[in-house]
């Protein structure tokens, strides 16, 4: 059976606003399978966003298991977010699941994966995914030379994506939150 890939998802903090954007494309082999999947979602009443790449019921069992631990914690997004990163390290079932997860809220951008890490990155920008390379490297330009703002910032790399890699599309879900607010911009092209 072929590989489905699929998924660029970036995150990108600036002035007191993180946004979230991803692609809709979701391919086999060369064939594209669908163009519009949402691989963004809001969590604690719109204050934590998450996104996902790998395999779509891995990632949704996780931010389930996530969303769980964001209430054990009371919403605090680094706790929730290692708590997960242990079970999904340790237990028998979840450290067979083939996922990474972007989590997100104004003031904490972190990378999760079933190796157990939990990382926070040290420029405001993480991306995962087929194409989170070249959208992480358009963020970080953008980030350098503009003043764009972080939904800003994050559209426009995940254009930059969908122009070079094959497995990304212009079909963008952006999301955001600012200090407690939660905003929302679906797919615009």
């Amino acid at each position: 059976m072929e590989r489905v890939r699929a998924t660029t998802v970036i995150a990108v903090r600036r002035n007191g606003e993180v946004a979230m954007a991803g692609d809709g494309q979701v391919t086999m082999g060369d064939t594209i399978m669908k163009q519009s999947a949402v691989k963004i979602r809001t969590m604690t009443g719109g204050l934590v966003l998450a996104g996902f790449a790998g395999a779509v019921a891995d990632a949704l069992s996780l931010l389930d298991r996530f969303e769980t631990q964001l209430e054990r914690s009371s919403g605090n997004l680094r706790k929730a977010a290692v708590d997960l990163a242990k079970d999904w390290r340790t237990d028998r079932y979840l450290r067979r699941l083939e996922a990474q997860l972007v989590l997100a809220d104004p003031e904490t951008l972190l990378l999760l994966s079933g190796d157990g890490d939990v990382i926070e990155p040290d420029n405001s920008v993480v991306a995962i995914g087929s194409g989170g390379t070249y959208a992480f490297a358009a963020a970080q330009a953008l980030m350098r030379h503009t003043d764009m703002g972080a939904g800003d910032v994050a559209r426009e790399a995940m254009e930059i994506a969908a122009s070079i890699c094959i497995y990304t599309n212009n079909q963008i879900t952006l999301r955001s939150v600012t200090s407690g607010a939660a905003t929302a911009a679906g797919e615009r092209n």
